[in-house]
């Protein structure tokens, strides 16, 4: 799995123009894409990674401070444009086998005791957010 995280002092994710998920203070946003030899184990690991991330504030974590994440699913984090200017999306998993590793992560993150928002799995979404530092990472499990 893959994860671009970025810290935001707010972010939100709009589907045919009515806000799905939103974060209102300081927090992560967390863009998560999935590849074919993805696991449940990976996305629990990638959770556990996300919710002790010390990037806000002070060093801090989510779990140190409550804050809360807005999870978004994006497949073209494995888009490969090493060759001519078209991206290709092979390494990037089908939504049925993406889909629930994405939700995987949700779940074991709100198990730890996150608040967690989503964007909608599939749908084109708008994504709005603003970046606290700018701090963005890139992880992979």
């Amino acid at each position: 799995m893959r994860a671009v995280v970025q810290r935001v002092s707010s972010a939100s994710v709009v589907v045919d123009g009515a806000t799905v998920g939103a974060i209102d203070e300081p927090g992560l946003l967390v863009l998560v894409g999935v590849t074919h030899t993805d696991t449940p184990a990976e996305a629990a690991k990638l959770a556990a990674k996300l919710w002790g991330l010390r990037i806000l504030h002070g060093e801090k974590s989510c779990s140190d401070v409550g804050a809360p994440l807005l999870v978004v699913s994006q497949f073209t984090l494995y888009g490969d444009a090493r060759k001519g200017r078209r991206p290709t999306w092979q390494a990037a998993a089908p939504g049925p086998v993406a889909e629930p590793l994405v939700e995987a992560v949700c779940a074991e993150l709100r198990a730890l005791g996150a608040h967690v928002e989503t964007g909608v799995f599939g749908a084109d979404m708008k994504v709005a957010l603003t970046n606290d530092g700018p701090i963005t990472l890139i992880l992979e499990t």
